[in-house]
């Protein structure tokens, strides 16, 4: 140890200088890293302020004749003693800071810290954030959602940009059938793209237990897609008939549970309208369009038709088909209204059937799903064939469910 002589000027040592201060929170100034570890007492001058008081019964030190004179033990043992009381003040209440050093200052709350919910919340600005509207036409059964316009995307190509589009899927059962996207907008990380997509055949149910997943993608020509945020919306969040406005901090990718409850399995779902004309003295059935059917086929699409009877079918002349509409789980057909020539009277003894098909060549058509209207039917099925009943000659259109199995039906084309 060296040993400082009096009116030399105090040093610190080079591990000093190079020491890190290791306290939790954020690396401040240091001002005398003897304040921390103080090792050495040789920059304390001898005649410095008063020390840390002694026990009551610890021995009184003997009083040292000389500084000069001392012998080297002598030293030493002082050196030791110094160190000692060095670490009992300095957990002891503050005294007068030794040597010509200022006071060292309290430390400041770790308020600059982040915790460990900032470092998310710092990733899901770093993706952007989307600005869109949902609305919810009850009468008409449809979901409008407006993809209004991002900002400060996420960076996905080498030049610093990205090529983005919008797609929409609703939970449980997100799948081609039910996926809307917009067009993609190039080399953009704030696009506008001002697009409504809209889903049909919504119900009430829908709102409640459905959730609308939005996802920020960048569409690459030569790889997969890139992913690059995502928010969800629970529809029970929306009002009928009232649009709601978003801007919401898009979202890593979560996980979609696989464990759906297979019982609200659907295999899509029909607009159907009714009408008993008395000019014609018949029924007349609208196909107006389908929404979110099953894929049937490998590309993950169907090719669709629907066809419909009305049973009791003795003389076997009930039937009417649709056009096939190629690669789509959500057809138009908006076809010429199918007229069965019937007493009104009679229509209490009929049900109306009606099919959905996917078609193949060179094999047999596949079975997507049916539904049964009429006097035997239940829920909505039953009220919209007494609506038409008890309102001739007007128009009666309603959305009905597809299901996988059809009572009485023979599901073969």
């Amino acid at each position: 140890m060296t040993l400082r002589r009096r009116g030399e000027k105090a040093t610190i040592s080079i591990q000093e200088h190079m020491a890190i201060d290791v306290c939790p929170g954020p690396i401040r100034p240091i001002k005398q890293i003897s304040d921390y570890f103080p090792r050495f007492p040789r920059g304390l001058p001898p005649d410095a302020g008063p020390r840390a008081a002694a026990p009551p019964d610890a021995p009184a030190r003997p009083a040292v004749a000389g500084a000069g004179r001392r012998s080297p033990s002598d030293g030493a043992r002082e050196d030791d003693e110094d160190v000692d009381q060095l670490f009992g003040a300095y957990g002891s209440s503050p005294g007068p800071s030794p040597g010509p050093s200022p006071a060292r200052p309290p430390a400041k709350p770790p308020e600059d810290e982040p915790d460990a919910d900032g470092y998310e919340s710092d990733d899901c600005t770093a993706l952007g954030t989307l600005d869109f509207s949902l609305l919810y036409d009850q009468e008409n059964n449809a979901l409008h959602c407006t993809i209004t316009k991002a900002k400060g995307l996420k960076p996905m190509d080498h030049n610093g940009l990205a090529d983005p589009y919008v797609k929409l899927h609703l939970l449980p059962g997100a799948s081609k059938a039910n996926k809307l996207r917009t067009k993609t907008l190039r080399n953009t990380l704030n696009p506008t793209w001002n697009e409504t997509l809209t889903y049909y055949g919504i119900t009430d149910e829908d709102m409640i237990r459905k959730t609308l997943r939005i996802s920020v993608c960048d569409e690459d020509k030569f790889r997969h897609n890139e992913f690059i945020g995502e928010t969800r919306v629970p529809l029970k969040k929306l009002k009928p008939n009232h649009t709601k406005t978003f801007s919401i901090c898009l979202e890593k990718q979560l996980p979609v549970d696989k464990t759906e409850d297979k019982s609200l399995e659907e295999r899509g779902r029909i607009l159907i309208s009714l009408k008993y004309s008395s000019q014609k003295q018949g029924l007349l059935v609208g196909i107006v369009r389908c929404a979110h059917l099953a894929a049937m086929d490998a590309n993950g699409y169907s090719d669709p038709y629907v066809k419909t009877y009305l049973r009791p079918d003795v003389d076997k002349k009930s039937k009417h088909k649709t056009a096939v509409k190629k690669k789509t789980l959500n057809p138009e057909f908006n076809e010429q209204e199918f007229c069965y020539e019937i007493k009104h009277g009679d229509l209490a003894k009929k049900s109306l059937e009606v099919t959905v098909w996917d078609y193949d060549i060179g094999k047999s058509n596949d079975f997507i799903g049916g539904v049964v209207l009429g006097i035997h039917a239940k829920g909505e099925r039953l009220k919209h064939w007494f609506d038409c009943l008890k309102n001739k000659d007007k128009r009666i259109e309603r959305w009905h469910t597809l299901t996988s199995e059809l009572p009485g039906a023979v599901l073969s084309d």
